[in-house]
């Protein structure tokens, strides 16, 4: 009898529409069901980032909640050396650099299926994860390397919950010194700006180059006699408005008194038209 030819058939990566490479994941060797994640070349032309090079970063789907940013990294490190991964609940832009919070004050994580950003030492192994056959699963759990699930995680969770005095008094301490840093300097840089502006003996303002948007002080005599000149400008119209303010009382009794004769001619012509009606249903 001749073998099939599937036993000879050679395994191949398995890509959907959109460009999505299909790769199994396993939770162990010993679990039969198989779960699905999506990987895609990430390749954003409008996000310029060094955080997330257009050619060494693999855009990953559907990665399952037992799955942390250490487990991701042991996973694709089998295609490559791995320089950063990144897990979000959702696919979005680079996040805006901010202060740094220690893990003592972040929010808890979703437990939800996740997006991740995985970013290569070298471009081969972008190519190396789209072309990994499908029907060769990528193991979680194994003898090196174990997740703990179900009651099991949820016991480490609460132990981890609970945080030493020293450890949480260091850090308030470390936050405190940052802050107390931060409000130091911002009252020099005010004091520093308040001295440039103070005036000497003489009458004169000392002006200095201040931030970008910040309008310094005119300080030469042309500028002086123009800005003097608009203000001269300004109290001449004023004084001609307040001269004339009469007529324009007059102006506005004349405009109100032809309103009333037009609304009265109106009434009238109104009063016309309803007694010419010849159709009188009643």
């Amino acid at each position: 009898m001749a073998p099939s030819r599937r036993s000879y058939a050679k395994s191949t990566a398995c890509v959907i529409p959109g460009g999505f490479t299909v790769l199994s994941l396993k939770f162990n060797s010993d679990t039969k069901s198989e779960h699905k994640l999506y990987v895609k070349e990430h390749k954003i032309r409008a996000e310029k980032s060094s955080h997330r090079p257009l050619d060494r970063t693999l855009f990953v789907l559907n990665i399952p909640p037992y799955c942390s940013k250490d487990v991701v990294e042991e996973l694709f490190s089998k295609f490559g050396s791995v320089t950063s991964v990144e897990l979000s609940d959702h696919p979005a832009s680079l996040l805006q650099p901010g202060p740094e919070l220690s893990t003592l004050f972040k929010p808890a994580p979703k437990q939800s299926f996740n997006v991740g950003y995985i970013v290569f030492k070298s471009p081969s192994s972008i190519a190396a994860a789209k072309s990994h056959p499908h029907d060769v699963p990528l193991v979680v759990c194994s003898t090196e390397r174990t997740v703990k699930t179900g009651v099991s995680k949820w016991i480490q969770q609460y132990k981890d919950s609970f945080v030493k005095e020293d450890t949480l008094q260091k850090v308030v301490d470390e936050f405190m010194k940052d802050f107390d840093k931060k409000k130091e300097e911002e009252e020099e840089r005010q004091k520093e700006e308040a001295e440039q502006q103070k005036e000497d003996e003489e009458g004169w303002v000392k002006v200095g180059k201040g931030k970008k948007g910040n309008k310094a002080r005119p300080h030469s005599e042309a500028a002086n006699q123009k800005i003097l000149r608009k203000e001269a400008m300004k109290k001449k119209r004023k004084e001609l408005l307040n001269f004339y303010s009469w007529q324009h009382k007059n102006t506005q009794k004349e405009h109100i008194a032809e309103l009333r004769k037009k609304f009265e001619e109106d009434k009238q012509r109104i009063a016309l038209l309803r007694a010419q009606r010849k159709f009188k249903p009643y």
